[in-house]
């Protein structure tokens, strides 16, 4: 891994992310979020402050050195106790059913393999249990969805893997998730980076 793709790229993405602009989303999506949840990508922490206080503990999965040191930063003022577990959300190290919840935000879009963390998500979230999810990608609109398919290669060379073509609500649905809750908009900005999913999902009881 080079040097922009280990220090430059995660400063970057986080700064994008941590715009106000999903302030509203990103609050929503932790809403009903409850008792012990894993955090896939966890990033430099921008869910924080929006997890609500029904949450005891949250392990946090997140692959980049970068973000970690900005995360820890925010540790020190968090009412809600982060545990680091793991840099790799395609193998947690964490016990079947270990957890009540699991939370996602812009990270099906750059895991390498998005279908296999979503399997160990269905494996570590109790039956019952609830994946929240947040993620842009393909739009249903045919021209902006053929901007994305252009634009995609140099997408993943600049944001460190990142796809614009990929479908959040499928890959859920090939996990094995049973979709609770869904709304679909264009946030404000260009629209092949735009359209956003907003997505609960639940692994089925039985």
């Amino acid at each position: 891994m080079g040097l922009y793709q280990r220090q430059i790229a995660p400063r970057l993405i986080n700064r994008v992310c941590a715009s106000s602009a999903f302030d509203r989303d990103r609050s929503l999506i932790c809403a009903g979020l409850t008792g012990t949840v894993v955090e896939v990508g966890f990033g430099a922490g921008n869910n924080l402050r929006f997890y609500p206080p029904t949450v005891t503990k949250v392990y946090a999965v997140e692959p980049s050195e970068v973000s970690r040191r900005e995360a820890a930063k925010r540790f020190a003022t968090s009412s809600t106790p982060v545990e680091l577990v793991g840099l790799d959300g395609q193998s947690l190290q964490l016990a079947d059913d270990s957890c009540d919840a699991a939370l996602m935000t812009f990270t099906l879009c750059t895991i390498e393999d998005p279908l296999a963390a979503l399997r160990e998500l269905h494996r570590v979230v109790r039956p019952g249990g609830r994946l929240h999810v947040l993620e842009h990608g393909r739009s249903p609109d045919a021209k902006v969805a053929a901007w994305q398919r252009r634009l995609e290669p140099l997408e993943i060379a600049l944001a460190d893997g990142c796809h614009l073509t990929r479908d959040p609500v499928a890959l859920l649905t090939d996990a094995g998730f049973v979709t609770v809750t869904l709304d679909q908009h264009y946030a404000k900005g260009p629209k092949p980076w735009a359209y956003l999913t907003r997505i609960v999902v639940e692994r089925p009881a039985s």
